[in-house]
């Protein structure tokens, strides 16, 4: 009975896991990568083509408002906020015109790039809220691996003592 349980636990970790890693590729294919072509673009047309991608992938997941935190509600998990920084600065590259000088643009493009992008440790990274690609199932993720690995790990041990 004991092996059963492990394997069962072992059996969902491991499909929790991969879940967490589709849903992580699904989001960097749909939004994050274009969030960075956007803060890479040189020009105000390519800026907003690429980050109205990414709204459009954004609200088609309902990534629109909402904390991915499942303890504590920090800003910098907040959904709202972020999504709401997408939309202005959409808006911003909006309002350009004709009549727009060379300078302003450029001034624009880099307050883009500050806007959708933070270095870090691993080098330029876009902001996001931590957990995003789970949303909205990060507690559902937390408490299913959480109860796994309370399982499993001991089971693992005993188990192993039994060998």
């Amino acid at each position: 009975m004991r092996q059963i349980v492990f394997s069962v636990c072992v059996t969902t970790l491991f499909v929790l896991v991969t879940l967490r890693i589709v849903f992580g590729v699904g989001f960097s294919l749909g939004c994050s990568q274009y969030l960075k072509r956007a803060s890479d673009a040189n020009t105000i047309e390519l800026a907003k083509a690429n980050l109205n991608v990414a709204i459009k992938y954004a609200e088609m997941a309902n990534l629109t408002n909402g904390i991915v935190s499942i303890f504590l509600q920090q800003p910098e998990n907040d959904i709202g906020f972020w999504y709401s920084n997408l939309i202005a600065s959409r808006d911003e590259l909006s309002r350009v015109t004709t009549n727009t000088s060379q300078m302003e643009k450029s001034n624009l493009l880099m307050k883009l790039r500050e806007t959708l992008t933070d270095n870090g440790k691993e080098g330029t990274q876009i902001t996001c809220p931590n957990g995003i690609s789970v949303y909205p199932y990060n507690k559902l993720f937390f408490w299913l691996i959480a109860i796994s690995l309370f399982i499993t790990i001991p089971l693992g041990f005993a188990t192993i003592t039994d060998l």
